[in-house]
């Protein structure tokens, strides 16, 4: 009997798994990780876009979070189309939150987006190096910075195993 090869999406979730063992550690990265894509696309999504006359009533569709997401997506995209598509849906939920924080601050004299993004980064990384210490073991991407964008998708995985999807 062939033995099946593992895809690579498994490899990586393999080796990111081996600093992130400890419960409290695993607890802290399941909400700290999506808080840091969160507030990393917000503070990305904030830096002023030069207008584009050719894209018309388009314009406010484009941003440079726009580009990163479009990295981003593809890679998850050639490591499981699965785990892409509920990506979509992710930050699909995640740009509506960012834009409801910019329409406070522009419509309802809400605080400053961008102070709001910053604190979750600063703070949410804080909790990540504190979550490592606990564990004992450097954070992943430490080794390979492609390991935070395996961050979120781990997370992902988890859940598809839990509902029986295949990823």
């Amino acid at each position: 009997m062939k033995q099946l090869e593992r895809k690579s999406v498994d490899i990586l979730f393999d080796k990111y798994a081996e600093s992130h063992q400890n419960g409290t550690n695993k607890l802290i990265h399941w909400i700290c990780v999506p808080l840091i894509v969160f507030s990393l696309l917000g503070l990305v999504w904030l830096i002023p876009f030069p207008q584009l006359s050719f894209l018309g009533k388009y314009q406010s569709y484009f941003n440079w979070a726009s580009f990163l997401l479009a990295f981003a997506l593809y890679y998850y995209f050639t490591l499981s189309p699965t785990l892409f598509f509920l990506m979509i849906w992710v930050v699909g939920g995640m740009s509506y939150g960012i834009v409801q924080l910019e329409m406070w601050e522009k419509y309802h004299n809400g605080p400053a987006a961008w102070m709001i993004f910053l604190s979750i980064f600063v703070l949410t990384w804080v909790g990540q190096f504190i979550g490592h210490k606990i564990e004992g073991k450097k954070p992943s991407f430490l080794e390979d910075v492609k390991f935070l964008l395996i961050g979120p998708i781990w997370l992902l995985h988890f859940i598809c195993k839990k509902i029986g999807l295949k990823y």
